[in-house]
């Protein structure tokens, strides 16, 4: 990495929120040490390495755990728009877990997949006006 890359680095922040917009699901991985960096970073937070490298990921995801929102934790936008949703641990088949929205999912369903995880989840890129972002779905069964 030259001086001038180091002082001037890549906007991530702008190449992943257009990665949604687009469909891709955009990362950082690590060549030193295989660390993915979702959402994506400079640097590896496994191992330090500075020269992180683009990948996208494949979207295919497991549904570890979900908690149903509160008062306090109300995604209002969201409700806003009369979506059912729960908040989840979201594990990519590239190992990452997240904290993500799960959509579709009410107080009835909650009940009947509790005991039936992990279960498949999907990505939806959800267009919220200004910007696209990513959300879940239960995979069909």
């Amino acid at each position: 990495m030259t001086t001038e890359e180091f002082w001037n680095p890549e906007h991530i922040v702008e190449k992943f929120w257009n990665g949604l917009k687009e469909g891709k699901i955009l990362a950082r991985k690590c060549p030193e040490c295989g660390a993915i960096e979702f959402p994506p970073h400079l640097a590896c937070n496994s191992c330090g390495y500075i020269e992180t490298e683009w990948t996208q990921m494949s979207g295919k995801a497991m549904l570890k755990s979900f908690v149903f929102t509160g008062v306090l934790n109300a995604r209002l936008e969201l409700e806003d728009r009369g979506l059912k949703y729960v908040c989840g641990e979201v594990e990519f088949e590239e190992g990452v877990s997240i904290n993500a929205v799960i959509l579709g999912i009410n107080k009835k369903k909650g009940r009947e997949i509790q005991d039936k995880l992990p279960l498949p989840v999907h990505p939806v890129f959800y267009d919220m006006g200004r910007y696209t972002t990513l959300f879940f779905e239960l995979d069909e069964n």
